[in-house]
């Protein structure tokens, strides 16, 4: 099984008609996931890599049904374009858009929790389900399908471990970036939710970075609510206090959000912490004995 997304999940692109949404719309497709349609206002009636192209997001939902969208817009539009598919009840939103401002993030996120519906980032790399479907600018050649979930506030290193544990022999079931901004729409503990509930999904790997508190409130909900083995993998421990390092939320004040006082969270948790990716590889494929 996966998470989220599969094979039959009818997938709309906000921005298709564009420079970055015409590109990956085209790699979702070869790569088999199931593109109904996209939306760019003004453009309604045309085509796009053989797709219906919408004006707006309920329209396309009532002319071809839809249950998630990912948006590829410049940051100054993606709280407009997250709205419009909030307003029109798609179950499933990925904003691959980076840049987008915090406070345009407060209020989305409260209305998508009041609504009952997912959103993924922004500034995120979106999910893939190996070969089932894929949402997002993931690589998918790099993934195999199997049983263990990954779930990561880098998307560079969300590769960089798919492709560790595909070296290894290890399958997974769904790979989720849920971003790197100080407010995205799901965090560590919806997505370990869904995966805790996915028969299918034997471990998770979990890969933080420095910033907030984020990791260290998952520790303790692992350790209260969640039965699936889960491993972590912390980014940053190196890094300089007072400096940002690549993402928006990955900022280390004092001891607060730092690579250790995350480390120590989860191993206090009982969730073994590896040192290197490649460690952490190693460490799932001792438990899925491919070693």
């Amino acid at each position: 099984m996966s998470i989220l997304i599969d094979e039959k999940t009818k997938v709309i692109v906000q921005g298709i008609t564009g420079r970055d949404g015409s590109f990956h719309a085209g790699q979702m497709i070869d790569y088999g996931t199931n593109i109904v349609g996209g939306v760019t206002p003004g453009k309604g009636g045309q085509e796009a890599h053989g797709k219906p192209v919408f004006n707006s997001v309920q329209e396309a939902k009532d002319a071809v049904g839809v249950d998630a969208t990912v948006i590829y817009v410049p940051a100054k539009f993606a709280k407009g374009a997250v709205q419009e598919a909030i307003d029109a009840d798609i179950p499933l939103i990925i904003c691959i858009t980076e840049g987008v401002p915090v406070n345009d993030m407060v209020s989305l996120y409260h209305e998508v929790k009041a609504k009952g519906l997912k959103l993924i980032g922004p500034n995120c790399p979106g999910l893939i389900s190996p070969g089932k479907s894929k949402i997002g600018i993931m690589p998918g050649s790099i993934c195999i399908p199997g049983n263990v979930g990954v779930i990561s506030r880098s998307g560079t290193l969300t590769y960089e471990i798919v492709h560790a544990l595909t070296t290894q022999g290890i399958g997974q079931s769904t790979c989720v970036g849920i971003g790197g901004d100080p407010i995205v729409g799901s965090n560590f503990r919806d997505i370990l939710d869904e995966f805790d509930k996915d028969s299918d999904t034997e471990a998770v790997v979990l890969i933080g970075e420095i910033g907030g508190d984020e990791e260290e409130k998952t520790a303790a909900y692992i350790k209260e609510n969640i039965s699936t083995p889960v491993f972590a993998y912390i980014v940053g421990a190196s890094a300089p206090e007072g400096r940002t390092m690549g993402h928006a939320g990955a900022i280390v004040s004092g001891n607060a959000g730092t690579a250790a006082s995350k480390q120590k969270a989860f191993r206090e948790a009982g969730v073994p912490v590896a040192n290197t990716l490649d460690e952490m590889a190693a460490m799932v494929a001792e438990k899925f004995g491919k070693v």
